[in-house]
């Protein structure tokens, strides 16, 4: 309890942090002219203000180094709701009733003070740019200290965002892995499926995570709108970068959703992996061989390659191949091997063992003995062990000769060389 009570105030703390003074300060940008601050002006959003100081720049620019007799600035429609600094006719700002509240004035006040300021900031302008060069000078210094002074304030109004931004992401990564785990104790309790269970829960932390990302953006100042479509803009050329990790993320996704394999099967993958698959995750599949060692195969490679489940059937059918002389009683085999094989722990009663004549070659006969047992490879070896180890004892008992590989059969060839022809 306590722990979510901290994790809400923080989350909390998080968002107060990115709507609160630093957004206040993102609305409003200064116009500078050789480095001085003239005034502030405010807008609807950080870049809007920062468009509008921009042009207001430009126009005072203009008018310090135009070869016309200077005239005082003057305010025009001061009773308007929009009145306007104008000099000598051309129009320099425009005072919006949301630059009046941004100073906590009325809107007549404040253009009488910026039309002061831009006198003020015009007359220096144009003092210094009188002696030889000093235009240049002027320019290049204001530009230098304009530039520090908007790096000081991007500092003090980026450092909160950012970190509010990775608060908020290590809030939702930290709400994600909470919830994972929650999820890894109760969804066995409603799903029985393990692939099933470790989609739920993937999809349920990547998705937490990209809501955090989200979030974060936003509190970094980027609409959600404008993050989509910067996505889709450069969509195409992520595409191409990372190819082979979407590849793979689509991949486990669809193998989560299709489900061709569950956690717990033993699979063959191609001719590259075979073993018991213990994870399904979004970038590859982990198979323990069964040797004991994990293996990690890429999901667009277990996707694409050809896949055999050893397990998808509760039973699995073995052999045993052996050989015996043409001397051996084949009626008796028939009904000897099967009856033994079928009283081997793990044989199935149903189908029954069968005894097949598989091939006969210049010297012996190759027989097939085949039965049914548990589809798992462990249960598989074991029985088909027990049942190689009952078909050597039956034939010992029945006194069936077994193939002696130090034995082997030599022809004396004739002494004349004419009746070997």
């Amino acid at each position: 309890m306590k722990v979510r009570l901290i994790l809400a105030l923080a989350f909390a703390w998080a968002l107060g942090l990115a709507s609160g003074p630093v957004a206040a300060q993102g609305a409003s940008a200064g116009v500078r002219l050789d480095g001085r601050e003239v005034m502030r002006v405010s807008g609807d959003s950080a870049n809007q203000s920062a468009n509008r100081a921009r042009r207001v720049e430009a126009r005072l620019s203009a008018l310090t180094n135009s070869a016309r007799i200077p005239q005082p600035a003057r305010v025009v429609d001061i009773d308007s709701d929009e009145p306007r600094i104008e000099v000598g006719g051309q129009p320099v700002v425009t005072v919006t009733l949301m630059d009046a509240a941004e100073e906590a004035t009325s809107q007549a006040a404040l253009a009488r003070q910026w039309a002061m300021s831009v006198d003020l900031a015009l007359a220096e302008a144009r003092e210094a740019r009188r002696s030889p060069g000093g235009r240049y000078w002027a320019e290049a210094r204001g530009s230098a200290e304009a530039a520090l002074q908007r790096l000081g304030a991007s500092t003090v109004s980026i450092v909160p965002r950012a970190a509010a931004a990775l608060l908020v992401v290590l809030l939702f990564c930290m709400i994600a892995s909470v919830l994972r785990f929650a999820l890894r104790r109760a969804l066995p309790l409603v799903v029985r499926d393990p692939t099933r269970q470790s989609l739920v829960r993937q999809m349920t932390y990547f998705g937490l995570v990209a809501l955090g990302l989200v979030v974060a953006a936003d509190v970094l100042g980027f609409s959600p709108g404008s993050v989509v479509a910067g996505l889709g803009l450069t969509g195409l050329v992520l595409g191409f970068a990372l190819k082979d990790i979407l590849s793979n993320f689509v991949s486990g996704l669809l193998i989560l959703a299709l489900r061709p394999f569950h956690i717990g099967d033993q699979i063959v993958i191609g001719e590259s992996a075979e073993g018991t698959v213990e994870r399904i995750e979004l970038r590859a599949t982990q198979i323990r061989t069964y040797d004991g060692r994990v293996t990690l195969v890429p999901n667009a490679e277990v996707f694409t390659s050809r896949i055999t489940n050893n397990t998808a059937d509760p039973v699995r059918r073995g052999n045993v191949r052996f050989r015996l002389g043409y001397e051996v009683d084949i009626q008796s085999l028939v009904a000897l091997l099967p009856a033994g094989a079928a009283g081997v722990e793990g044989v199935l009663e149903t189908p029954p063992p069968r005894l097949r004549v598989r091939t006969l070659d210049a010297s012996d006969i190759e027989f097939d003995l085949a039965f049914w047992t548990d589809s798992r490879r462990s249960d598989f070896q074991d029985t088909g062990s027990l049942v190689r180890r009952r078909v050597v004892d039956l034939c010992r008992e029945a006194g069936v000769g077994l193939p002696n590989p130090d034995i082997r059969l030599i022809q004396r060839l004739p002494d004349n060389p004419a009746d070997r022809a």
